[in-house]
């Protein structure tokens, strides 16, 4: 039941771009299309899950028990860049037209603070490695739907007649404004969902 919750929290309550603001740059920059954006989401996800997954094991394996914890946002950074690339290289073989249509925004996965964002809150919060992992898919999950439901917004922008000042980005922001605001009304559902699992 607690892996429901992380789940529901991440989704939902927690949602990584519009509640903690990471990832901000992927969300408005690729989110003109929805298959764009569901190319991202899922690039985004194992990404994420991934690095999650390694990071966890370099902090425990390597960065806790040598005392050198300093270094662990430059090992995460590195760890990112490369799984980042692989997923480059994998996408240009598999999926050409996913790599074209993701363009200079597959490289800036790189620097998405949410990859580093996450890895970096599953070690603070303590999670066991499934847990955190759990949690890293949770949290792309999230950043996904963000990312598809603004996409699918912004689609549906382009078709009507917007007054000339509040074109581009203005609309945009003013649009990811108010989804942040829809998502706020899911505050409180993990405190109610506790209370009914009784945790």
């Amino acid at each position: 039941m607690e892996y429901v919750l992380i789940f529901i929290t991440a989704i939902f309550v927690n949602n990584i771009v519009l509640s903690q603001f990471l990832g901000i740059c992927p969300f408005l920059g690729v989110s003109k299309k929805v298959e764009t954006a569901a190319g991202m989401g899922m690039a985004v996800a194992f990404v994420l899950v991934l690095s999650t997954l390694v990071t966890y094991l370099i902090q425990k394996l390597l960065l806790d028990p040598f005392d050198l914890g300093y270094l662990q946002t430059i090992a995460f950074i590195l760890v990112i860049a490369a799984l980042v690339q692989m997923v480059e290289i994998i996408l240009k073989k598999v999926s050409p037209a996913l790599y074209q249509a993701l363009g200079v925004f597959l490289p800036l996965i790189t620097t998405n603070c949410c990859i580093l964002g996450v890895a970096i809150l599953v070690i603070q919060k303590d999670f066991d490695l499934l847990t955190g992992v759990i949690y890293a898919f949770a949290t792309a999950l999230g950043f996904a739907l963000a990312l598809i439901i603004f996409a699918g917004l912004r689609e549906q922008l382009a078709l009507v007649n917007i007054p000339k000042g509040m074109r581009g980005m203005s609309i945009a922001l003013v649009t990811a404004g108010l989804l942040a605001m829809a998502f706020m009304g899911f505050s409180g559902v993990d405190k109610g969902l506790q209370t009914a699992l009784g945790m």
